[in-house]
């Protein structure tokens, strides 16, 4: 089954990962006794490798390199069901596929000290001292 990626930021027409580009590996964590029994975690990593992809275009492969160094993993851990288990990982992985081909926020501004900040203190204290030298001068 292939991965759809809904559309968002960045990704206006959604995208399709054909099934043959995910690799996905699949663990239980051992029982008591150190069986593998149905009941217990179960483990999907679901890997991604953007820079062998055919469905992306040069600016997306690029934006996603850029963002990321080499494949992308994503990891789903469930209790007794597989099948929740890969529909979890699938989702996690169309998430964050969709995270970083979004367009980065916009710079922010630097702000302006706040009131109480140690440069508007010193600033003050200059002010308060170069005042009393004026004073200290006039009285003269």
């Amino acid at each position: 089954m292939d991965l759809t990626v809904p559309p968002g930021p960045g990704l206006p027409g959604g995208l399709v990962v054909p099934d043959s580009e995910l690799v996905e590996r699949f663990s239980r964590s051992p029982g008591p006794g150190g069986q593998s029994v149905n009941t217990t975690d179960t483990r999907v990593e679901l890997v991604w490798d953007p820079a062998a992809s055919t469905v992306l275009d040069e600016r997306q492969r690029a934006r996603l390199l850029a963002r990321t160094s080499g494949p992308i993993a994503v990891v789903a851990h469930e209790h007794r069901s597989q099948h929740r288990n890969r529909g979890a990982a699938r989702e996690r992985l169309a998430a964050r596929i969709r995270e970083l081909l979004a367009p980065p926020p916009p710079p922010r501004r630097p702000t302006k000290p706040t009131r109480g900040s140690k440069e508007r203190r010193l600033d003050a204290k200059r002010q308060r001292g170069q005042t009393k030298q004026l004073r200290g001068r006039v009285e003269d």
